[in-house]
């Protein structure tokens, strides 16, 4: 049998472009690092991203700069369109962020992408959808200021092997938050924020006209910024100018932090930074690393910005030459900084101050209020609580996603920050969401909102399928606690999304669907009327702040990966968790609406909100929170005075 030779094909232009972009595009994280090129590019001062689900479901990047042309709008999601070059030569002297001109076409094959655009010198902005490179309508007239609205939805929708491929979305979004810190370090100048969808706190906001430290310490945490030094460097020879900032031999981390930027352009180079831990190896411990922000410029001709893909590697001429000379400088002012190491000696801190983690304030015995026995027994009528104490024998679950998650959990703990919170001392609450806690002679402002939720959700994994219940003696609707979620402006609805009834019907419909797995494994009693029976009981004498219970519901609806085991597990105890943290704001005067629905008794909760934080809270912190690896990079534990260094500048006074 003789064998014939395959038939060689032209593949479909489709199937060609999505190829094309699977390459550039590989992640949320990688388009949105082209958009905010794009965004600096045209000048912006201020951006602003939100995403949804690690910028999965939504990516979108806002920005106030220049804006593109109405008569630009019809090919400026085609292959291979620029506003940076005419001709081939243009690409050796090229000094903005590169070209390929596929950014925004290689994004419109793998996601729902729109555009919304005002230039200085138009009268309104202009909104314009596109699909495989193709703008699907003329452009419409729309209400906008100057600048422009990029829009990316539903990214990977029609490529499943590289959706399955990714991350979790709170791994995505880590990536997205890597991404928009690091610019926002190196363009101090411009103002960036980060959001989730539907947040109203903002994940990383730095302000415009800051300072590269300013921003590092916004969001690497000021241990990070006070052990830093300048370095700078110029070479003719290679064509070069360095400068940035480096850690001290006074700083070190269990991994290495390098921010490079080559011509502005964020990217990574193995060989410079192996070559500038060498250089560290002589000052710091064993195993421990340093943090390193370089900006290098390097002339265009000696640069090849189109070698990666995705640009995320750029070579460059006299690589090693390079190397060498910043390994020089940063040697030398090691060299300098090694001098100047503090050791405290005689100094018995300890002493002075309260530092046993186990030392508590009276209050904790006294009553929580001064009110009668009345509200005592107001609160016993409208709620009861069934099984508060968990069971002598918790059943086992043997499901492998929530082994995975709970293996996460472990995977992501801080050691250092799991010190600091399991012996702290509680020292006040500033607001509902900071408050003030000691760890041996170092005064922390921590961010309550935010560790709460880590903790409930960490709560919700490790205690899976054996939660007690809340009753509810009143029971609510489902019906009308997800009316009453549409009316509040965190809900995002539109009236793109169809009429609020029909809304509520879908979320009756699927919860009710869900009935066994919700009871039997998060004591979440929905009867077949569409009545909420019970909630479950998470931490002893703990009941969540129920004004969220509306906005609750509707996100478990709505937010929660329904078709996928693990997913649905992760994002479901996330929303819990939400609803279970403490809020950024206590109303001090619920809606009306909400206690007719909520038959909790919502102001006495919210009257002992500085006590369920202090005496509930913090304790079970202190017991069951792993911190995460992200609260050591941003603004959730805020050192604010250390004892010695208080001392110090006494002594100078």
């Amino acid at each position: 049998m003789s064998k014939q030779p395959g038939i060689i094909k032209k593949l479909d232009e489709t199937v060609v472009n999505r190829i094309a972009a699977g390459e550039v595009v590989q992640r949320p994280a990688n388009a949105l690092k082209e958009l905010i090129e794009n965004s600096l590019d045209a000048k912006s001062t201020q951006i602003q991203v939100t995403v949804k689900q690690g910028g999965l479901k939504l990516l979108q990047i806002h920005d106030n700069g220049t804006g593109i042309r109405k008569e630009d709008l019809d090919i400026v999601c085609e292959r291979f369109t620029t506003s940076k070059l005419k001709e081939f030569e243009d690409l050796k002297e090229i000094s903005t962020y590169g070209f390929r001109g596929e950014a925004l076409a290689s994004i419109s094959h793998v996601a729902y992408l729109s555009i919304t655009t005002r230039t200085n010198s138009d009268k309104c902005a202009w909104k314009a959808s596109y699909i495989d490179g193709k703008l699907k309508n003329p452009p419409k007239p729309t209400a906008g200021n100057q600048g422009t609205v990029i829009t990316v939805e539903d990214l990977f929708y029609n490529v499943s092997t590289r959706k399955k491929a990714l991350k979790s979305p709170s791994e995505e979004h880590g990536r997205i938050a890597e991404v928009v810190g690091r610019y926002a370090i190196h363009n101090a100048s411009v103002g960036f924020t980060l959001k989730k969808q539907g947040d109203a706190t903002t994940d990383l906001r730095t302000p415009p006209n800051s300072t590269i430290v300013d921003n590092i310490r916004t969001i690497y945490g000021p241990s990070t910024a006070k052990e830093l030094i300048p370095v700078s460097c110029e070479d003719e020879t290679f064509k070069f100018k360095a400068s940035g900032y480096v850690s001290n031999a006074n700083y070190s981390s269990k991994k290495c932090t390098f921010l490079l930027f080559i011509n502005h352009r964020l990217v990574e180079s193995t060989a410079l930074r192996k070559a500038i831990e060498l250089v560290y190896a002589s000052y710091l411990p064993k195993h421990t690393h340093p943090f390193l922000y370089l900006s290098l410029e390097i002339a265009p001709e000696n640069v090849d910005v189109n070698v990666h893909p995705t640009k995320h590697e750029v070579h460059f001429l006299h690589q090693e030459g390079v190397a060498e000379k910043i390994q020089r400088v940063i040697d030398t002012v090691l060299l300098g900084s090694n001098s100047s190491r503090t050791f405290y000696t005689q100094v018995y801190d300890h002493q002075m101050v309260r530092t046993d983690s186990k030392d508590q304030k009276l209050d904790k015995f006294l009553n929580r209020t001064a009110k009668n026995n009345s509200n005592d027994e107001k609160k016993d009528t409208e709620m009861e609580s069934k099984s508060n104490q968990k069971e002598d024998t918790e059943r086992l679950i043997n499901l492998t996603s929530v082994i995975e998650l709970q293996e996460e959990i472990k995977k992501e703990t801080h050691t250092g920050l799991k010190e600091v919170i399991s012996n702290h001392s509680f020292v006040g609450c500033v607001s509902p969401r900071l408050a003030l806690i000691q760890h041996s002679t170092k005064l922390f402002l921590t961010d309550t909102c935010s560790l709460s939720e880590e903790m409930f959700y960490q709560l919700l994994i490790n205690d899976f399928g054996n939660f007690g219940v809340l009753n509810l003696s009143s029971p609510p609707s489902i019906r009308d606690l997800v009316l009453l979620a549409l009316e509040q402006e965190e809900s995002g609805w539109s009236e793109e999304d169809g009429p609020k009834e029909d809304l509520a019907s879908y979320v009756v419909e699927l919860l009710q669907s869900k009935i066994p797995m919700l009871e039997d494994y998060f004591s979440l009693k929905i009867n077949n009327e569409g009545h909420l029976l019970t909630l479950p009981y998470i931490l002893d004498d703990y009941v969540p702040f129920m004004e969220s219970l509306p906005l609750y519901i509707l996100r478990i609806a709505t937010e929660v990966e329904w078709n996928s085991e693990k997913d649905c597990f992760q994002t479901f105890c996330r929303e819990t968790a939400k609803f279970y943290a403490i809020p950024e704001k206590i109303y001090e005067d619920p809606d009306e609406e909400i206690l007719k629905y909520c038959s909790i008794c919502v102001n006495d909760q919210n009257e002992n909100w500085k006590w369920k934080i202090e005496h509930l809270i913090y304790p079970a912190l202190k017991k069951y929170l792993k911190p995460s690896q992200t609260f050591a990079m941003d603004t959730t534990f805020l050192q604010v005075a250390n004892l010695p260094d208080l001392y110090k500048v006494f002594e100078r006074c």
